[in-house]
């Protein structure tokens, strides 16, 4: 049977697949448009698996609040290159997950998975795959933090590749706000010093002590010296120690005292964070193909 560039052209439009899988499909399915829209289906999948190993370590952070401003959510969807980060049909699928996200209230990504894509007649992972066999890359949902009050929160999103949700107990969106992009910004591992983990501060108390017992000072100079590293070391890691990053002069802790305010949770998402890239030497790589190696 004779395939017509309409058929293959309405196909590509209803599926968004490669202009030649369209015209395979349609081959293979004797111009059945249904099937091959099953057919097209059932080889992004294999061409989805494929691509699983492969590292995703680049993509966007996506936020979206309610319209009652009571609730937000925050995902991150990841792609091997930035190149595809920036790709319509990445961005487009990412809101729409965000949107399922929002609408769902889910905070699982296995069970979001098995969700309708806003917007859409398929699930998130049938999007997922087909978006994979469209940009010839491995795409991952990697994470969702989901934030609820009864008071205020306070989002910031930085070029899409840092995310902040911050909960406050006052109405405050402007405080909120500030906070957020301060998280953005500062990157604190925890809310208060009493939250870090005493296995941390063992750590860095070690670290202080190397570098004290050098100085040759006398012991409870030494001692004074690693108190005050480790007060320090503290502050600079929890959100209620650092410097306010609008005004330096500022703590944190006193800009919400003065607004009679309390941070309850914060949550930061940066792109690719804990994500092992790989880094190949290119001049190396080149010679030992020219080699044979």
């Amino acid at each position: 049977m004779v395939i017509t560039a309409a058929q293959v052209r309405e196909l590509r439009d209803r599926t968004g697949a490669p202009m030649m899988d369209c015209k395979k499909a349609l081959e293979a399915a004797n111009g059945d448009m249904t099937t091959a829209i099953d057919e097209l289906r059932k080889n992004s999948g294999i061409k989805a698996d494929k691509k699983a190993g492969r590292i995703a370590a680049e993509g966007i952070i996506v936020v979206l609040k309610s319209t009652d401003g009571k609730r937000a959510i925050m995902i991150e969807i990841n792609s091997e290159t930035d190149f595809v980060s920036r790709d319509q049909n990445f961005v487009s699928f990412a809101n729409a997950v965000a949107k399922t996200v929002l609408d769902s209230n889910v905070t699982d990504v296995n069970a979001l998975l098995t969700l309708p894509l806003s917007g859409d007649t398929h699930t998130v992972e049938e999007a997922r795959k087909a978006l994979i066999s469209k940009v010839g890359e491995n795409i991952n949902i990697r994470r969702i933090a989901v934030a609820k009050s009864t008071a205020t929160i306070g989002t910031y999103v930085h070029s899409n590749r840092i995310g902040v949700l911050v909960e406050i107990d006052t109405d405050n969106a402007e405080l909120a706000r500030d906070i957020a992009m301060h998280v953005a910004a500062s990157k604190p591992l925890v809310l208060s010093p009493d939250d870090v983990s005493p296995e941390l501060v063992e750590k860095e108390k070690e670290i202080f002590k190397k570098q004290a017992a050098e100085s040759g000072k006398p012991a409870e100079i030494i001692e004074k010296m690693i108190s005050g590293r480790v007060k320090k070391f503290l502050d600079e890691v929890s959100l209620l120690g650092q410097p306010f990053v609008k005004d330096p002069n500022t703590q944190v802790s006193a800009l919400l005292g003065k607004n009679r305010a309390k941070v309850i949770s914060f949550v930061r998402f940066e792109v690719g964070e804990g994500i092992e890239k790989i880094s190949e030497d290119f001049v190396e790589a080149v010679m030992s193909q020219v080699q044979g190696g």
